[in-house]
């Protein structure tokens, strides 16, 4: 069916149903939690190894400017997440990132893209990466005893084999990302495509269920005083239409949360992003948008580390960041889970003060900025 509508079209109406009816619980300031997740892939393309660098070394030089112009409510600057492809590791590429982290810029996670796998083969991959990205401070915490941790994105949206069989074979992936200390997934979501799931803008748990691939399409979601359940935590970015852009002038293009150089992040986005209210159940006013992009293409460097970037924080911060209304703060990944958690916990008020809550930084993020901590 065109663009596979038929599996999140209903859930979107009846999500959206579900707000307006609950939208008077939701008084009071709103703390906008915004995190970039990052589908970062050097070799994008076939690059040389000289392009290869280029694309890393572009973050580097470019990426701090950026960031540095701006502020949250905790004056902290922006945030990103670079999920960054384990089948392309390359050490003097991953250093670099883990340099720009332990200024304060941001934070390494786990991409993979695997083919036609198995769980065994799965497994392996999973922990060659762990061991590798450990190397440069990544995916292992700055505590006392260090313990693997990652938030993962899986390659071409084919989470626990959602594709059928296409880009991924391991119909169990769930409890595997689980066993290997997977705090939870990002990918989604990935509409149009057929892995989306029918469960949207939502933050839950889900199991993998024997014999059957894609047994995150739905789940338990995840609510103040609840508790966790199955394998793994799935956090979600926004997914609706919008109809201020129009395909031929009439139909609505979907928003999927995707910052690139045909869709910045202009402030109808950015509005559409928030309006979808993504929460923990129970805890309206932390509002969760997560958006994704791929930082290591080349067509999409001005709309991440130009002006377009710029426009989009500036947004951000004019008109969710008032102080009364709204209070904004730009997380990591790592981050919005810890606060995810303590949301469920029964936990209330400022949001930015359980960003450590249960997962510590990492070792590449020994060295903060004076006052982030």
């Amino acid at each position: 069916m065109l663009r596979n509508v038929h599996i999140w079209g209903f859930p979107l109406i009846h999500r959206r149903y579900r707000g307006f009816r609950s939208r008077g619980e939701l008084v009071g300031t709103k703390h906008i939690l915004f995190c970039v997740a990052d589908h970062f892939e050097p070799r994008w393309n076939d690059p040389t190894a000289e392009q290869e660098l280029e694309r890393v070394q572009r973050w580097v030089e470019h990426y701090p400017k950026i960031a540095s112009a701006h502020r949250d409510s905790n004056g902290r600057s922006p945030k990103h997440t670079w999920f960054y492809a384990a089948e392309q590791y390359n050490s003097v590429c991953l250093e670099k990132l883990s340099k720009l982290c332990s200024l304060g810029f941001g934070e390494i996670e786990l991409h993979l893209h695997h083919f036609d796998d198995t769980p065994q083969g799965l497994i392996e991959k999973l922990e060659r990466a762990k061991q590798q990205f450990s190397f440069h401070g990544a995916l292992i915490t700055h505590s006392d005893p260090p313990r693997y941790a990652f938030g993962f994105i899986h390659g071409d949206w084919a989470l626990n084999n959602s594709r059928g069989g296409l880009c991924c074979g391991v119909n169990n992936e769930l409890g595997i990302l689980q066993d290997a200390g997977c705090y939870a997934d990002f990918t989604l979501p990935s509409a149009p495509d057929e892995s989306q799931t029918r469960t949207v803008n939502t933050i839950y748990y889900a199991s993998d269920i024997p014999g059957r691939s894609k047994s995150h399409d739905r789940g338990k979601e995840v609510e103040v005083d609840g508790s966790e359940s199955g394998n793994l935590m799935l956090i979600q970015g926004p997914l609706t239409l919008n109809w201020r852009q129009r395909k031929w002038g009439v139909l609505p293009r979907i928003e999927n949360g995707c910052v690139q150089h045909s869709n910045p992040g202009t402030p109808d986005r950015i509005d559409l992003w928030i309006k979808q209210h993504i929460h923990v159940k129970g805890r309206p006013e932390w509002v969760f948008v997560k958006v994704h992009c791929h930082g290591a293409q080349e067509q999409d460097k001005d709309v991440l580390l130009g002006n377009e970037a710029h426009a989009m924080y500036c947004y951000l911060e004019e008109k969710y960041n008032d102080g009364k209304h709204y209070l904004l703060h730009y997380v990591t990944a790592r981050e919005l889970y810890n606060i995810v958690k303590a949301a469920e916990k029964g936990y209330a008020g400022n949001p930015f003060e359980f960003k450590d809550y249960l997962i510590p930084p990492y070792k590449s993020s020994d060295r903060y900025h004076v006052g982030e901590r």
